[in-house]
């Protein structure tokens, strides 16, 4: 079953270009059906493990027991935002134009960075993580220039030199650690990282610094912003909703849990550095003209809310670290989405040339709403929560005024979407725009989707906490370690 994972995207990535030659219709719903498979087994095995079992801690060896690949707490988490995200990415790209004969390919490109983003999730030693790493990425820079355009080359090409530098880090880092350990599964790295010295302090900072490039933390965010502005709208979802996430902000989660432990030194400057992320990111939100861009740094702004929760280094600080990175996948897709939506409707993502097109496009007006509103911390909705409890934690932790400025990056939060959703859809409708009207139905249901499991994530907190949060040995059964 784990093994699934991997090989159905991939099956249906490696079929694409036979139906493009005799079924070219069918390749619509090839990923359409895989990702749906994905989110069904995800829940399948989350009802068996944690509803009936209690517990959670699936694991299958392969290839003559060379290779494991493990199921747990943090990874079902990650396995079913990355179902989710990528579902209603094709279901936006049924209706968005792209290049028919291209078609094909862009959806195997999508399928083969599930593909990776599946393998990474699952894979129980740090070599095998790099190489399922550099499939998302390779995947990533093809679908960033999709369009073949100035600012999509010129995106992919800055994500592309900046990846390649993570890459040379990263493999560096493997290199010295196994030096020292003499292996590269979890548990032998977790021996020898006891006793390794000043090596181990390298290998952490090299692959802190490949990881902070990934998730586009900042200092080092330089090509985040390009990356999601200049791709298709279908692809900024994707980028936005999950694979930084997943490509960043996971590895740096298991890594830390499995590898490298609470050490004070690394857990300050992941604090320093999510705080920075948490209110730059947030502050240059507030800049933008650009519905696109906005949310490209408003994404850099809540990695840094993650990063704080589990530098808390807590149950509860890694309990609203895994909440929130599941809620940011699901509202920033959901804005991304309604960026799609506007862009399909108007021709232009410009603050200055959109307005009052609520009236014309209730539907995406009211999603956006519940979008910006979790996002910017509003109770009742799921963004409330998560990052309630990263603050609570980083309290309790001692860490009082970083929960400030969790609370202070809220407030600019808000700021900026509440000016975003001004102009774009308050006030009175601008001249040109009259005849606007609402997107397709295959356009707008994935935003009604992901709205709908924020407002049900923000309602049902206290039985999703007690049920599945709260018990750290079921759903989350790695943290407690």
């Amino acid at each position: 079953m784990l093994l699934a994972y991997i090989l159905v995207p991939l099956l249906g990535a490696a079929i694409m270009p036979i139906l493009r030659k005799i079924w070219q219709k069918g390749t619509d719903s090839v990923p359409i059906l895989v990702t749906v498979y994905q989110i069904i087994i995800t829940g399948w095995i989350a009802y068996q493990g944690i509803v009936l079992n209690g517990s959670l801690n699936l694991e299958r060896w392969i290839l003559d027991q060379v290779l494991a690949l493990r199921l747990d707490g943090l990874s079902l988490v990650a396995l079913l935002a990355i179902g989710l995200v990528s579902f209603v990415t094709v279901l936006f790209s049924l209706r968005y134009p792209l290049d028919e004969d291209r078609r094909p390919g862009y959806y195997a490109l999508i399928l083969l960075a599930v593909t990776g983003m599946n393998g990474l999730v699952v894979a129980t030693d740090l070599f095998s993580m790099y190489v399922f790493l550099e499939i998302v990425s390779v995947a990533s820079f093809i679908l960033i220039a999709y369009q073949y355009d100035e600012f999509g080359m010129e995106g992919s090409f800055k994500y592309m030199m900046l990846s390649a530098v993570a890459t040379v880090f990263l493999l560096v880092a493997v290199a010295l650690l196994f030096a020292i350990t003499g292996g590269v599964s979890f548990g032998e790295l977790a021996q020898g990282v006891k006793t390794g010295g000043p090596v181990v302090f390298i290998s952490f900072a090299f692959i802190f610094f490949a990881l902070a490039l990934k998730s586009g933390m900042m200092p080092f965010h330089g090509w985040l912003p390009d990356a999601y502005t200049a791709s298709p709208a279908p692809v900024s979802i994707l980028l936005a909703g999950i694979v930084t996430k997943i490509a960043g902000v996971y590895t740096m989660i298991r890594l830390v849990l499995e590898v490298f432990g609470f050490n004070s030194v690394f857990m300050n400057l992941l604090l320093v550095v999510g705080a920075v992320s948490t209110v730059l990111g947030a502050f240059f939100a507030l800049g933008q003209k650009d519905f696109k861009r906005m949310l490209a740094y408003s994404s850099i702004s809540q990695i840094g809310y993650i990063m704080m929760g589990l530098a808390a280094g807590t149950p509860l600080g890694l309990i609203g670290a895994v909440f929130h990175f599941f809620n940011h996948a699901i509202f920033k897709s959901l804005l991304f989405l309604n960026s799609g939506a506007v862009e399909t409707a108007t021709g232009t993502r410009n603050f200055d040339e959109l307005g009052g097109l609520a009236e014309k496009m209730p539907v995406t007006g009211t999603t956006s709403v519940i979008g910006l509103l979790s996002t910017a911390g509003i109770p009742p909705l799921a963004g409330f929560w998560s990052k309630l409890v990263i603050i609570v934690a980083l309290w309790m932790a001692g860490f009082k005024f970083f929960a400030f400025i969790a609370v202070f990056a809220s407030i600019i939060t808000l700021a900026y979407l509440l000016l975003l959703q001004r102009n774009v859809f308050f006030g009175k409708i601008k001249q040109g725009l009259e005849g606007i009207r609402e997107v397709s139905p295959v356009v707008y249901w994935p935003a009604i989707i992901m709205a709908a499991i924020t407002v049900f994530s923000g309602i049902l907190f206290p039985l999703v906490y007690d049920k599945l949060l709260n018990p750290v040995n079921s759903l989350l059964g790695l943290l407690a370690k």
